[in-house]
């Protein structure tokens, strides 16, 4: 059984949204296109060996990491004023070209911070409340469909792209030896929703 080359759905886009830092649906588009062409060419070789998909072999946690990572370096690829951060674990993900030095920052802000979620609607943990540009991309992986050679591609459901503040966050309780996180709260959630980019039902 062949594996489902996925495709962007150009339909699904927001023309209405105004987006920051010269930022182009199109870059979005080619982000995500850029993902499920891997997923493809990985998944594809795979398969002829007799081996899991990528998706199936990664715990959530691995696949949303690596799923940020390919996102951000895809992103800052087709931006125009847009590159990546270059210190180790920098935020935001994406900063504006040129404003710090060596485009490198440890706690910047210009720019955006990428974050990946399977939670429908956007709903995802952060390291700390910040003011910033957060964009958020929600994905399906098919889990259930048996057999597992019948089993839909990965696909991005919901983008979004708002400027949230700390206030639009909550802090979660943090266990013995856990690391506190924030995560935005009801209006908080609500104001990032209301600037989606990219809706691939409803």
């Amino acid at each position: 059984m062949a594996i489902i080359h996925n495709h962007v759905d150009q339909t699904r886009f927001n023309h209405e949204i105004v987006l920051p830092y010269e930022l182009r649906l199109a870059d979005f588009s080619m982000a995500m296109q850029d993902v499920y062409d891997f997923f493809y060419d990985v998944n594809t070789f795979l398969l002829r060996k007799g081996l899991q998909r990528l998706e199936d072999m990664l715990r959530p946690a691995i696949l949303s990491g690596i799923l940020s990572d390919m996102l951000t370096a895809s992103l800052a690829r087709r931006a125009r004023s847009l590159v990546q951060n270059n210190y180790f674990n920098g935020h935001p993900d994406l900063i504006v070209q040129g404003v710090y030095p060596g485009n490198a920052v440890r706690a910047g802000s210009e720019g955006v911070e990428v974050k990946t979620t399977r939670k429908v609607g956007g709903a995802v943990d952060t390291h700390g409340a910040r003011d910033q540009w957060l964009c958020v991309f929600v994905y399906a992986v098919d889990s259930q469909t048996e057999p597992a050679c019948d089993r839909a591609p990965m696909s991005f459901t919901e983008v979004y792209l708002g400027r949230v503040q700390v206030s639009d966050f909550r802090r979660n309780p943090r266990s013995e030896l856990g690391t506190r996180t924030a995560t935005l709260h009801r209006e908080g959630i609500q104001k990032l929703r209301a600037n989606w980019v990219y809706k691939l039902l409803g």
